[in-house]
């Protein structure tokens, strides 16, 4: 079932009625906004016939993944870009509530027939969709040659009808994680400067190093104290990959420590949309520049849930 705006506005109404008075009209001033910004005319047109797959992935939870997957998204929408967001961890899928919206339907139901793809899409806003968790993607394996075509015919159908597809996928090197990553155009890997971050981060980038095909890889480094410290982080990981698995991994973007990314968390709105014009606001839209030149420069393969399921 889609949630439309007005619904997503009505609850952030009342999330905030109890606020002091300043916050409230600021949190309504908000709601009556789309949740979209507004498109950016300067944006490049795009004409190809498949979307191109961006994977988000971590070494670890709790670094920020997900909300910096909504937030792109959002992003990349403002920039006029058909943007389909699909939660991809099987385990803590948790996109719609940091999206604050209430799906019926997720993956799962298409993967068991229940559900055409649809049914499942949520339409967030102009250029703007969202699957939600797909729990289900394991039973892949137990369905007839017939049935597997039919799904990925059906599941084919975003790939002509969007831009780009992003994918939240789950923290760790499980096996969902890398079907995901290994098929994906592009992988973008976030950390925080942590050591434990760091550590399970290259993990990640050294099991895919082993794997049949590598996509290329850019870092995000969330909660940067400073310009410096994620720089010093994305290049000591580059540095080491680069040394040690042959591998390029190149600075997507960093996102600085900001206040008002935990006060958009607790109102559940996306950063983006509640504070537009904070540090890490306009840092998210140097990334989502950066990754639509990207896709804007480079064709994107066809078949990505084919390449996806033969994990499965």
């Amino acid at each position: 079932m889609a949630v439309a705006p007005t619904d997503q506005a009505s609850e952030l109404r009342a999330l905030m009625a109890s606020r002091p008075a300043a916050k409230r009209q600021a949190a309504v001033k908000v709601a009556r906004k789309a949740v979209i910004p507004a498109v950016l005319p300067s944006a490049r047109p795009l004409s190809r016939q498949h979307a191109r797959v961006v994977a988000i992935a971590s070494g670890k939870g709790g670094v920020g993944k997900t909300n910096i997957a909504v937030n792109l998204a959002l992003c990349l929408a403002r920039r006029g870009r058909r943007v389909v967001l699909i939660d991809a961890d099987l385990g803590t899928a948790n996109i719609d509530v940091v999206m604050n919206v209430r799906p019926q339907f997720d993956l799962s139901h298409v993967v068991c027939g229940e559900q055409t793809i649809d049914k499942v899409v949520v339409t967030i806003g102009p250029g703007l969709q969202l699957i939600a968790g797909a729990s289900g993607l394991s039973s892949v394996a137990d369905l007839s040659p017939f049935d597997r075509r039919a799904l990925i015919a059906e599941l084919g159908r975003l790939e002509s009808q969007a831009d780009t597809m992003l994918l939240d996928c789950g923290a760790g090197i499980s096996q969902n994680v890398l079907a995901f990553t290994q098929s994906a155009d592009e992988l973008l890997v976030v950390t925080t400067p942590e050591p434990t971050a760091l550590t399970d981060a290259y993990a990640l980038v050294k099991v895919l190093s082993r794997a049949p095909r590598t996509p290329p890889m850019g870092l995000i480094v969330n909660q940067s104290k400073t310009v410096r410290e994620g720089r010093v982080v994305a290049d000591r990981i580059a540095s080491v990959a680069a040394r040690f698995l042959g591998v390029s991994l190149s600075l997507a973007g960093q996102i600085p420590r900001d206040r008002h990314v935990a006060m958009a968390v607790q109102e559940r709105v996306p950063f983006v949309v509640s504070y537009p014009r904070c540090p890490a606001s306009t840092c998210m839209a140097a990334l989502a520049t950066r990754v639509d030149e990207s896709t804007a420069d480079t064709a994107p393969r066809s078949g990505f849930f084919r390449r996806v399921f033969r994990f499965f």
